[in-house]
């Protein structure tokens, strides 16, 4: 019995940790300010074939302006460093649209989808209106010089 209760209450305090570090973790992200929860998908179909699931492949995460570059974390991670780095004069956005079918259910109910190569490699982008009015604002804000795709 009470080797039992020992267990339950290491199990416990493992997840109240796990938990703890969590918070932390997206708050030392968000600490330098310019951030906004933003889903992504790398390497997305162009157009989905007739019936198939085009719900698959997001990621949760949050995004942080850094200079002239976007660093995205995913949310579910303890990793302190960003999982994609997209350099704002490699951007080009090819389009905006709203969520179909299952995408709906795995993204942010207001989100909105944007549409956008990177280097070559196209990724799609889905945040909130006013995540988005931002993202262009600053995609548009590029120095002098910098050639700027938006559509």
């Amino acid at each position: 019995m009470v080797l039992a209760l020992t267990v339950c209450g290491l199990v416990v305090a493992i997840v109240v940790v796990g938990l703890f570090v969590f918070g932390l973790r997206r708050r030392l992200i968000q600490r330098s300010g310019g951030t906004f929860d933003c889903s992504l998908r790398w390497d997305a179909p162009e157009k989905p074939e007739k019936g198939e699931e085009n719900g698959k492949g997001w990621g949760y995460g949050i995004a942080r302006y850094n200079g002239d570059r976007i660093e995205w974390f995913r949310v579910f991670s303890y990793s302190p460093r960003p999982r994609r780095m997209l350099e704002r004069s490699a951007i080009e956005v090819a389009g905006r649209r709203t969520p179909e079918g299952e995408e709906e259910l795995a993204l942010l109910s207001d989100a909105v989808i944007l549409a956008c190569l990177h280097r070559g490699a196209r990724l799609e982008l889905a945040m909130s209106e006013d995540a988005l009015t931002g993202f262009l604002a600053w995609l548009e804000a590029a120095p002098p010089g910098q050639r700027v795709n938006v559509a």
